[in-house]
């Protein structure tokens, strides 16, 4: 079973993944808009907004990932470290530097 990731910016076209994979698997400078420092959930360089779109849901954050989340996005429901995203729906990704929408 694939999960479709759509970007909001229109120069990162979208990617078909396997479901269950994590999106760090797949991301590179080439194909994504998202920055990554440690790659391991501990410094938020990954902060995205994530929404499932279609009959899906999202997977729900770990515990340390919680914890970095309410640091550094506080009060924001869609949240999440693309570094540590389980891919179990089909999901719109937006840049944490980019208006809600």
């Amino acid at each position: 079973m694939m999960v479709e990731v759509r970007f909001d910016s229109a120069a990162f076209a979208p990617l078909r993944l396997p479901h269950g994979s994590r999106l760090l698997e797949h991301l590179t400078i080439e194909n994504s808009p998202v920055l990554f420092g440690c790659r391991a959930g501990m410094c938020g360089t990954c902060l995205i907004r994530v929404e499932a779109t279609g009959d899906g849901a999202l997977d729900r954050p770990g515990e340390a990932e919680v914890e970095l989340l309410e640091i550094i996005a506080s009060g924001e429901p869609r949240a999440r470290l693309a570094c540590q995203l389980v891919l179990t729906a089909d999901v719109r990704v937006t840049s944490a530097g980019s208006p809600a929408t």
